[in-house]
């Protein structure tokens, strides 16, 4: 393990200093270079160690070459350039030659493995052309001297080798990709399944509590019309009505509790908020900087407690749109309108309109105050104003629909 670690934090190394992990290697190219320019190619009895100072041209040749090296990787075409330039005059004017093409080898390495396959073989063949006849033509030896086939040789070796670690780390990144997609598509297909269990769970608990409900409807019918002449028979209908409250308050408390996610806060203590909390919130968002004005003409009417709060979400989203996606400069006005037998919510704004509104942008915000009136029995509009601005409008019934008991809920 500790090997591992050992080489995983090399690696994290590496990554964070390029720089230095190319300098490093063009010291040691300039070392093999500087080694191989003591070697006697074409002593007595072949090639042979010697002692021998490589002349000065040769010399700076290789250290130019080697300091090239140090920027392989931003320029790497560049750096080939260069290194394969300082080759060629090395191979005209060195007798013995140094091996100066060491580092256009390694140039070449770099751009075959930064780039594709059909820029490897360009390039490529274009670099072994080059040196390959540079060595032919430009030196004393026979074209067929061991040297010159040498240039040939590692030229091809060094593209081939780049393009062969290119290929590699394709296929490395092919391979991590296709897992990362692996991983999130089981991560969305788990999400997928737990919503519908949830969905699932909850149309239970819809028929459960709406069976309870019915139950309840009837026996507290029964209860109200023989209240008078028999109260022995309306004590057991009421008790009747007592015992499916509580079942149906059971399941309702035993189901949500199983929808209700790890990180969710526990249930409140307080009643849900409605429209007499209207001027408290529009307080808030005054204090955050919106300027509210709201106007209400509903009577006093009261409210079923699902209307009441779906009319205060509506307004609260509504305000929070206007705050995010209005403008700095924006106002908004908030009316609620008693009209017959229905409460009318509208919000008003004079900012950004249908370009900053979250529904044209594919928000989940109208969406979510859609759904919660249409839950009650309202309709929701929400559209751009003419002149600039955008408006959310709902329509809220006083008493939402009862159904009798034979008719689904």
């Amino acid at each position: 393990m500790s090997t591992v670690r050992t080489l995983d934090r090399a690696r994290c190394s590496v990554k964070a200093h390029p720089l230095a992990l190319d300098a490093s290697i063009a010291a040691g190219v300039l070392a093999c270079m500087v080694v191989g320019s003591f070697v006697v190619p074409r002593g007595a009895n072949g090639v042979t160690w010697g002692v021998r100072t490589p002349a000065p041209l040769s010399l700076l040749l290789m250290v130019l070459a080697a300091a090239t090296l140090v920027f392989r990787r931003r320029a790497p075409k560049t750096v080939l350039a260069v290194t394969g330039a300082l080759s060629v005059i090395e191979c005209v004017t060195g007798d013995p030659r140094a091996p100066v093409a060491m580092s256009a080898v390694i140039a070449l390495y770099t751009v075959a493995s930064t780039t594709d396959r059909t820029t490897t073989w360009r390039v490529g063949l274009l670099t072994m052309t080059v040196l390959t006849v540079a060595a032919l033509l430009g030196g004393p030896l026979p074209w067929y001297a061991q040297e010159n086939l040498g240039v040939l040789a590692w030229t091809g070796i060094g593209a081939t080798a780049g393009d062969a670690v290119r290929s590699r780390r394709a296929v490395v990144q092919a391979i991590r990709e296709r897992a990362e997609r692996a991983e999130r598509t089981r991560e969305e297909e788990a999400r997928r399944r737990v919503a519908e269990e949830r969905l699932r769970i909850a149309r239970d608990l819809h028929d459960v509590v709406a069976h309870h409900i019915a139950l309840v409807n009837v026996q507290a019918g029964v209860a109200a019309h023989v209240m008078d002449k028999r109260p022995d028979q309306a004590k057991e209908a009421l008790a009747h009505v007592r015992e499916a409250s509580r079942s149906a308050l059971d399941e309702l408390r035993a189901t949500v509790g199983l929808l209700r996610q790890s990180g969710d806060p526990e249930a409140p203590t307080e009643p849900a908020p409605g429209l007499n909390r209207l001027e408290e919130l529009a307080a808030t968002f005054r204090n955050a900087g919106l300027p509210v004005q709201v106007a209400r003409a509903d009577q006093g009417a009261e409210l079923p407690a699902a209307v009441d709060l779906a009319a205060y979400r509506v307004v609260q989203e509504a305000l929070t749109n206007v705050q995010k996606h209005a403008g700095r400069q924006a106002k908004a006005e908030v009316s609620v309108v008693r009209v017959g037998t229905d409460i009318e919510v509208t919000v008003l704004d004079d900012g950004a309109g249908a370009a900053g509104a979250p529904g044209g942008g594919g928000g989940h915000g109208l969406l979510g105050m859609r759904e919660r009136v249409t839950a009650v029995g309202g309709t929701l509009t929400t559209g751009p104003r003419y002149g600039g601005g955008f408006r959310v409008h709902a329509i809220l019934p006083l008493k939402t629909r009862t159904t009798a008991p034979g008719e689904p809920v």
